[in-house]
Formats: C-alpha cells, structure tokens, sequence
C-alpha cells in the first residue's frame, strides 16, 4: 500500500503543479504535453482526480495514528 500512497502522491503533486500553472500563467502543462481534448489527457486528469481521493484516506489514516503509542 506504501508504494500506491507515493504514487498517488506523486500524481496529485503533477496536477497541483498544473493547476498552479493554469492559475498563474495561463499555461496547461498537461493539453500542452498531450492533445487538449484527447484520451491521454482524460486518462492523465482522471488518475490524478482517483489519487486525489486516495489522498483523502491518508490523510486522516495519519489524524488517527499516534505515533507516541
């Protein structure tokens, strides 16, 4: 499971840095890289929107722990 968490990780940081580029320039890493519209960029957004609520579980999987247990 570890290795799923940095991978999706990994995708959510992509399309943070994406959105980040939307926002500031104006500029689509993504539909730049890949064809706006095409499959590769529906595939690529879907996998980061999944990662994203992955994320959601780990984030509160860490709020539960206690390290000092």
């Amino acid at each position: 499971m570890e290795i799923l968490y940095k991978v999706c990780l990994v995708l959510v940081i992509i399309g943070a840095i994406n959105w980040g580029l939307i926002g500031l320039l104006d500029f689509n890493l993504v539909e730049s890289i890949f064809e706006a519209g095409s499959i590769m960029t529906k595939v690529i957004y879907s996998l980061v929107g999944i990662s994203g609520l992955v994320c959601i579980g780990i984030l509160f999987h860490h709020i539960d722990s206690h390290p000092f247990e």
